[in-house]
């Protein structure tokens, strides 16, 4: 459930050049207006509206590497997907360590601007994921053994109590219906899909820690967790072996849940959360 376990979209290609583009006009063009027809907005906001994926702008600069197939995102939620993109290569490996990106390469590859890549840049920057670069790009942070190992204990603080807790009091339908939860990251393990893997493990823990009743507790136990599947820059590619065997102590969670077996619960989160350095 750890670090290093998906594998996200293609690798996305170094930095190419220091220039950095401004908007296109596109996307300096003043939003449509709630409530109004589409004939009764703006011009301008008709061209955004319109414009297609990844249209290039007069001025734009542009780099060699083609767009990655398939990868072309929708205006309407350009930074949200593309963000999401970027952490799954991030949690793959693919953006590696100590590289430097910029927001041009990256916005060709996926068929957008270079506006969208810089704006979730910029929000894994506040996630501590990469660093910026004037003039240059964003380096993703190079990471340590011991880094990974505080992330470990300090989930291990948050989520065994409230584990614990939770097998005292919760009924056992309400973690039978986590089941399909499992299952999911079951099958993304057996298939190898270490991207969807890592999502379909945040999922499950969220549905667990979600019967707390905490959303404070769920902020920061997402943000740790996400952390924790960053890969180390000499951390091995986990094989399927190694997920589907991770994936199935889920399923061993929710049996020990559902029995209020309090001690099995403390060992198998604890053991869940060392793995990371596996």
């Amino acid at each position: 459930m750890e670090q290093g376990r998906a594998r996200g979209p293609a690798a996305a290609q170094p930095y190419a050049s220091a220039r950095v583009p401004g908007q296109t006009r596109a996307e300096t063009a003043p939003a449509a207006i709630p409530g109004q027809t589409r004939d009764e907005q703006p011009p301008a906001a008709r061209v955004r509206e319109e414009q297609p994926p990844g249209a290039q702008a007069r001025g734009e600069h542009t780099h060699s590497e083609p767009p990655a197939p398939g990868a072309v995102v929708r205006r309407h939620s350009v930074r949200g997907q593309i963000l999401d993109a970027l952490r799954a290569a991030l949690v793959s490996g693919e953006l590696r360590p100590g590289e430097v990106y910029s927001a041009p390469a990256l916005g060709e590859r996926f068929g957008v601007s270079a506006t969208p890549v810089r704006e979730a840049m910029q929000q894994l920057a506040l996630e501590g994921a990469v660093e910026t670069m004037p003039n240059r790009g964003f380096r993703v942070i190079v990471r340590s053994p011991r880094e990974l190992a505080e992330l470990a204990e300090v989930r291990a603080l948050i989520e065994v109590p409230v584990m614990l807790r939770l097998a005292r009091t919760v009924p056992a339908a309400h973690w039978a219906e986590l089941v399909p939860l499992a299952e999911a990251t079951a099958a993304a393990a057996a298939t190898g899909d270490r991207a969807g893997y890592a999502e379909s493990d945040r999922a499950f823990h969220r549905a667990v820690l979600s019967l707390a009743g905490n959303d404070q507790l769920l902020a920061v136990a997402d943000d740790l967790h996400r952390r924790s599947q960053w890969p180390l820059m000499s951390a091995p590619a986990m094989r399927r072996a190694d997920l589907v065997a991770d994936a199935a102590e889920h399923s061993a969670l929710l049996e020990a849940l559902i029995a209020q077996d309090l001690a099995v619960v403390n060992s198998l989160v604890r053991e869940h959360f060392t793995g990371a350095d596996r």
